[in-house]
């Protein structure tokens, strides 16, 4: 039910962004009319109550959902006693969150470098790699996103990339995806197979001895939610172990029970020696990434200056809503929970819904972490055009959901706290949507 009072403040949200607010990754005149102004869980309202389902965990990143009350509780606490501390002083949440984290990284994993967000997590890991190995270059995949900071967003594979190309070093190369094979694949097998012995390729045109690291997503999330075929994350470890490469495993969206598991790599026969995080760590409830280093790379800064650092690194209240929210991932089953509701639950109800409609190309994911390819013709799998992704994602909105959209692919990243009933509420918004807002298409 509205009013004219919180109607009103819908409205002055929206006056005062578009006269202040500079939005990222926007052209300023094109911007958002939805307000979100509280949540709970899966579900956001706007001053008015209008209710929206959130499945797109607003960047893939409120993996314990909105407000949870034991996080922040921990943060309102954290704030009476201290609200911020330099990253040179010994504080105890620090100390705590970083014990926690390492609890859930392979073993030789003890330290973590924290930083405020992902980018400048895997910024970090980049310059930990150079300086370790003594080397520059770092290889990086077509089809990935890394971050906006200098380093990150060069390694980032997509377009974004283009226009901020500033820093050197960087080289990147096709990894698997075999809905859309680079390399004629016809197995998933063959897939992993034939990238592998491109990323050979590439490591040997490049020049072994040049190379720090390569850096990958575990799993690629704004590009596509591609889940490697097997076999080949293993392979691109061997390829490092034999050329002396460090391996940076990316798990800022894949991690922290995005995918059912603690780390994605869990599910792969894969051991990193760097691991980047952020988003799920905390839900984005205070700002905080990180980097957690294998103890050889560690031991390389004991008596050598590391030439890094930033001012809210450790930030106390970003350290107690870590604590708070692992400490709840693990007493509330939440991981677990994501990878029972990806299976039982999204995994067939997506299945069902590309059944019903010959627009969706291809289903892949687990867990929580899902997406739905959408093609014009299944048959030349032709990317559903940008107009009609436009269409979709306007109609979703409107009947109450918050999507996901990227290029041609409907992202279906609901918080790991989602409800059966909640899943059933959004597929049916997705199948109303589908079967309407495309009419009239080709």
């Amino acid at each position: 039910m509205t009013d004219n009072l919180t109607d009103g403040l819908d409205e002055l949200a929206r006056e005062l962004d578009r006269e202040h607010v500079f939005h990222s990754w926007s052209a300023q005149s094109q911007g958002s009319n939805l307000v979100v102004a509280s949540g709970r869980g899966s579900r956001v309202w706007d001053h008015a109550g209008r209710e929206y389902l959130d499945f797109s965990s607003q960047l893939v990143n409120v993996n314990i959902g909105h407000q949870h009350p034991s996080v922040v509780q921990a943060i309102r606490e954290q704030a009476e006693l201290l609200t911020t501390i330099a990253p040179s002083t010994v504080n105890l949440p620090r100390g705590e969150a970083a014990k926690r984290i390492v609890a859930h990284a392979p073993a030789g994993f003890r330290r973590v470098f924290f930083t405020n967000g992902g980018a400048d997590a895997n910024e970090n890991a980049i310059r930990m790699a150079r300086l370790h190995t003594g080397r520059d270059k770092v290889l990086s995949t077509y089809r990935s996103y890394h971050g906006n900071t200098g380093a990150a967003v060069v390694a980032t594979g997509d377009w974004r990339r283009i226009p901020n190309e500033f820093a050197r070093g960087h080289v990147h190369f096709f990894g698997p995806y075999y809905y859309r094979s680079e390399f004629w694949a016809t197995t998933p097998e063959q897939e992993a197979e034939r990238a592998l012995q491109h990323l050979r390729r590439v490591i040997e045109a490049e020049g072994p001895a040049s190379i720090a690291a390569i850096l990958l997503e575990t799993i690629p999330g704004t590009a596509g939610v591609l889940v490697p075929p097997p076999g080949y994350l293993a392979g691109v470890r061997e390829l490092c172990d034999r050329h002396g490469i460090l391996l940076i495993l990316d798990e800022v969206m894949a991690g922290f029970g995005r995918t059912g598991r603690w780390f994605a790599f869990d599910g792969y026969d894969v051991r990193p020696d760097l691991i980047t995080f952020a988003k799920g760590v905390n839900s984005g409830y205070v700002p905080a990434g990180g980097v957690i280093i294998d103890e050889p790379i560690a031991e390389t800064f004991d008596e050598r200056v590391f030439p890094g650092g930033l001012t809210y690194s450790g930030h106390p209240l970003a350290m107690a809503s870590i604590v708070a929210t692992l400490d709840a991932m693990s007493s509330e089953g939440i991981v677990d929970h994501a990878r029972d509701v990806g299976a039982t639950v999204i995994a067939p109800a997506l299945a069902e819904l590309a059944e019903r409609h010959a627009v969706i190309g291809e289903v892949r994911g687990e867990g929580v972490f899902w997406a739905l390819e959408l093609v014009a013709d299944r048959a030349t799998r032709e990317p559903l055009p940008a107009a009609a992704m436009g269409r979709l994602k306007s109609a979703l909105v409107a009947r109450g959901l918050l999507p996901f959209v990227q290029d041609n692919r409907i992202h279906v990243v609901p918080p790991c706290v989602v409800t059966a009933e909640e899943v059933a509420d959004a597929m049916a918004i997705y199948d109303e949507v589908l079967s309407t807002a495309l009419e009239g298409e080709g």
